[in-house]
């Protein structure tokens, strides 16, 4: 593995890393605020809000520790993955049917708010990002094996 390679592997696990956790914590902060987020999208029934709400930010948090700690990264990112494919879809639906409400990623309190079409865009980079770290790992496994 180059040098560069290392740093793009490891600059991209870090910064999923901290997203995760800052938007864990967030959320996690305020489960009934991020509730009333998810209810806005109005896709799961009333009591599934909550649920959602209330599992999701620990998700979040364990994977960005995990990927913080540089321990079971391959895990983390396919739940991280999985779980920006469903919020891509959820994105998708609330722009096709013309919602204007904020994502509810990262303050489900905020003042301002991030549009639909914005969040999609950062989580399509969300993707990238973990498909580098996915990728990478996989080349920095084989030469440790070496």
């Amino acid at each position: 593995m180059t040098l560069l390679t290392k740093i793009l592997y490891h600059a991209s696990r870090l910064l999923l890393a901290a997203v995760f956790i800052y938007a864990g914590m967030i959320k996690a902060n305020d489960i009934a605020a991020f509730a009333g987020q998810v209810a806005n999208y109005k896709i799961l029934p009333y009591a599934w809000n909550y649920l959602v709400a209330a599992i999701l930010p620990y998700l979040e948090l364990l994977c960005g520790v995990l990927l913080l700690l540089n321990k079971r990264v391959r895990p983390a990112v396919l739940v991280l993955f999985i779980l920006n494919i469903v919020f891509i879809l959820a994105l998708s639906s609330v722009i096709s049917r013309g919602f204007d409400i904020d994502c509810g990623c990262f303050n489900p309190n905020a003042t301002t708010s991030t549009s639909p079409v914005a969040a999609l865009l950062r989580d399509f980079g969300l993707i990238v990002l973990m498909i580098v770290t996915w990728c990478l790992y996989s080349v920095s496994q084989a030469e440790g094996a070496e």
